[in-house]
């Protein structure tokens, strides 16, 4: 799952920090950015409904491959521009966050053939 196919999956747009070309390695669902630090998993990708530059500044401390915000949270204009400085893509969802991981894992499940 790439950049492309987290938009696509969750009703998203991109709104900063360009495509990376990386794919997902692990999923987090989390607001609190101190239990994201704890997360030792690489190409994390974050998913949050805390719309501020710390969500992406956790994001590069983890090497996040992205982060999502949900709830069509109106994004801060200085959250867009750490995400473009830091090379971060960023993605706004109208959805929340448990429909998106739902519907990750259903994603993730038929790209291994699972389902």
């Amino acid at each position: 799952m790439k950049i492309a196919d987290i938009v696509k999956t969750l009703d998203g747009t991109l709104v900063a920090g360009g495509d990376s070309g990386r794919a997902v390695g692990a999923v987090v669902a989390n607001d609190l950015m101190s239990d994201v630090l704890l997360n030792d998993s690489e190409d994390i990708l974050l998913l949050t409904s805390l719309a501020s530059d710390q969500a992406i500044r956790t994001a590069n401390i983890v090497g996040a491959m992205a982060v999502v915000v949900h709830n069509a949270k109106p994004l801060p204009q200085t959250m867009c521009q750490v995400a473009d400085t830091l090379g971060i893509p960023l993605v706004s969802s109208p959805l929340s966050k448990y429909e998106s991981c739902v519907r990750i894992h259903d994603f993730l499940k038929r790209e291994a053939g699972e389902g």
